[in-house]
């Protein structure tokens, strides 16, 4: 396989993604391994409530994704959540958060294939621990580690040829939720189900399970767009379609899915509360349900469904990460090879590494649930800086011509921020800090490469311009210790620690933007990474 190091030549990228390659791109990024375990998992923190809980989850993500589809237009590159952080605080910050959308990134395909397991494990019971909510054996660790190199291969084909695999197979991921759905609703006779243990769930549950039962990591694959966009034809029409076009798209299919699931208990099922729901074939929700209704063709179908849904889902993300490396090479945030491209003009080496690191995060995440939570929030605080990228240019490029213009952008924007924060909160304060201190560590690691390897002066670094992230972080951090969410201390009532979490995050809003690059400084970034493709 021929090798091309594409330094000079940045356009080495096919423009082959259409408006339906794009749409189906962020569509089946959204409908993976969620829509196996969300509602299950929802139902045992909200019970009937965990329908607002999509509902919710559905408004969040498009204020974010209004926010990204006018970011996405003006920079439609390759990796383009890269270099928009250029553009507002400059290469410092660019530089961080390249490596923060990664650990974003990389996790996903590992969870799409804990999933597959987890699923598979009904009836061939090597892959999970027996009474460990999940956990995998070593078989399962190994069988993980193999699908995701059948990913990390399939990835080396030609953009064109994956995204006409990938629109196959959402249709396919399409038809079945929507399948599943009538077939659930229609074979239901206990709908009274809904009022069983009223006093098992309490209103929080609907803001909290949107981190914990994987709620927000269902939403979150609408960014695969906007990783493919310069590899799009029309990317200032495609982009912005694709990504509100395929939230739309999974909010109808994930909230008939909740309330088709709801319709499907019945009262044995909720013996011990809705806390402790359970029932035959627990483990793979939607097919459990279905054989215990006497649909035993839907639950087949459901089965192979686990491997198809999770298994786009996943190969999708190693496409979008990918593309996040080779942005990391071109901006100079990682080395150079990263930018290595095959014969078929794929980033071949940044695929080799998705696959690498991906195996490596299988060992502090060992379930499915475990892994959603750390995904949901490191994603929702790299989608948090859209909304400020957003606030910095339409201040300092006012007139710049716009393909794609967001109305309302001075409300909308702040309000993506807050609620991407309060995500962050409700995630709770053991995965929260394990965030945290995983990138503490990791700037720590890049300021002593930086300044002790590289020799380069604290001005280049851009301290003046990033110096904002650490009230940021560090004010999320505290909060979410002082909250009851996750493991926090309980110092703040769930209501009170709300409240907070959206003051700080105004703060930390006006704090950004008057850190933010001078409007000349902003124009020249924007000239500079038009030679980026």
């Amino acid at each position: 396989m021929s090798v091309s190091e594409t330094a000079g030549k940045p356009s080495g990228l096919r423009r082959d993604a259409h408006i339906i390659g794009l749409l189906f791109a962020s569509t089946t990024s959204m409908i993976g391994s969620g829509w196996l375990f969300g509602a299950f998992h929802a139902s045992r923190i909200a019970g009937p409530l965990s329908i607002w809980s999509w509902v919710v989850g559905a408004v969040i993500i498009m204020l974010i994704a209004l926010c990204f589809a006018e970011l996405a237009a003006l920079f439609p590159r390759s990796g383009a959540l890269v270099h928009m952080s250029h553009a507002s605080h400059g290469e410092g910050l660019g530089r961080i958060w390249g490596w923060m959308l990664f650990l974003s990134y990389v996790a996903v395909p590992a969870v799409e294939a804990e999933a597959i397991v987890t699923y598979a494990n009904n009836y061939l019971p090597y892959f999970i621990q027996p009474h460990s909510s999940g956990l995998l054996t070593a078989t399962g660790f190994i069988v993980c580690a193999l699908l995701l190199g059948v990913l990390a291969v399939l990835n080396l084909f030609a953009v064109k040829t994956l995204l006409a695999v990938n629109n196959a197979i959402t249709w396919w991921k399409i038809a079945v939720p929507v399948l599943t759905v009538v077939v659930l609703i229609a074979a239901s006779t206990h709908w009274g189900v809904w009022k069983a243990d009223p006093t098992g769930y309490q209103l929080s549950g609907v803001f909290t399970a949107l981190p914990s039962a994987g709620i927000v990591f269902s939403y979150l694959g609408f960014r695969a767009a906007i990783d493919l966009g310069g590899e799009s034809a029309n990317p200032g029409r495609n982009i912005p379609l694709a990504v509100i076009g395929s939230v739309l798209l999974s909010a109808v299919i994930y909230i008939l899915l909740q309330v088709a699931f709801l319709m499907a208990l019945q009262p044995g099922n909720l013996a011990q509360g809705w806390s402790h729901l359970d029932f035959t074939g627990a483990a793979g929700p939607f097919a459990g349900l279905a054989a215990t209704l006497g649909i035993g063709w839907m639950a087949t179908l459901l089965y192979v469904d686990a491997f198809i849904s999770p298994g786009g889902c996943g190969l999708i993300y190693v496409t979008g990460g990918a593309r996040i490396l080779f942005a990391v090479g071109e901006t100079n945030a990682g080395p150079s090879w990263l930018r290595r491209l095959n014969s078929a003009q794929v980033p071949w080496a940044a695929v080799a590494v998705m696959w690498v690191v991906g195996v490596v995060f299988l060992l502090p995440f060992p379930a499915w649930q475990l892994m959603v939570g750390y995904i949901t929030s490191i994603t929702v605080l790299t989608y948090g800086l859209g909304p400020i990228v957003l606030m910095v240019l339409r201040r300092n490029q006012p007139d710049l011509k716009r393909s794609f213009t967001l109305w309302g952008a001075n409300i909308i924007a702040p309000a993506a921020f807050i609620c991407s924060n309060w995500v962050i909160y409700w995630t709770g304060f053991e995965t929260d800090s394990f965030l945290f201190i995983l990138l503490l560590v990791g700037f720590l690691a890049y300021a002593g490469y930086f300044h002790l390897v590289l020799h380069k002066p604290a001005s280049e670094f851009g301290w003046h311009y990033i110096g904002w992230l650490l009230p940021w972080f560090g004010g999320m951090w505290v909060l979410s210790a002082l909250g009851d969410v996750g493991g926090g201390y309980g110092v703040l009532g769930f209501w009170p620690g709300v409240v907070l979490v959206g003051l700080w995050s105004i703060f930390i809003i006006w704090l950004s933007l008057r850190s933010a690059l001078p409007a000349e400084d902003t124009a020249q970034m924007m000239i500079a990474m038009e030679k980026t493709r």
